[in-house]
């Protein structure tokens, strides 16, 4: 079993996340989406939060593969939580080149510290590529329309969370 490790904050999770995701199913048995928590950070959408919006969108745009998804929260070196969880590819999803150099760099220092687990770069489709989701808080925040850059899940959650 091919046990893969798709880390991020995923506040909100977003169509990317959700490309990124269909994607990496496509590639392992198992996908462990894993909800980075950093104690500096105030994230819009708690881990218990973001896990079922996560499960939510799966389920309504690929009801047959939820049971090969396990969501999960960490707080240490993501290499530590993959072999935590007995994954040995990280998943890193990419848009364009600024993200290939940051990725890259993260791939190199992740290898050196833990040379049995394999980064594998999944690209973005074309849809989804200008999607983030920093960009998709602000946009919700001043009333904009975000329902083409996420799943209808988030969407109705960050209306309510909005009060729109």
């Amino acid at each position: 079993m091919t046990i893969a490790f798709y880390p991020g904050s995923f506040d909100p999770m977003t169509n990317g996340h959700l490309d990124v995701l269909i994607q990496a199913l496509n590639v392992a048995s198992k996908v462990i989406v894993a909800v980075g928590i950093h104690p500096g950070k105030a994230p819009l959408f708690s881990f218990d939060e973001r896990a079922a919006l996560i499960s939510r969108a799966l389920s309504e745009t690929l009801p047959g593969e939820a049971a090969r998804v396990e969501v999960v929260s960490f707080d240490n070196l993501v290499v530590d939580a993959a072999r935590q969880h007995g994954a040995h590819l990280l998943l890193r999803g990419l848009r364009d080149g600024t993200d290939l150099d940051y990725e890259m760099q993260m791939a190199g220092m992740n290898r050196q510290m833990a040379p049995d687990i394999q980064t594998v770069f999944l690209p973005a489709g074309t849809s989804s590529r200008p999607i983030t989701a920093t960009l998709v808080r602000q946009i919700a925040a001043m009333g904009g329309n975000v329902d083409a850059f996420v799943p209808k899940a988030v969407l109705e959650a960050l209306n309510a969370k909005l009060k729109r």
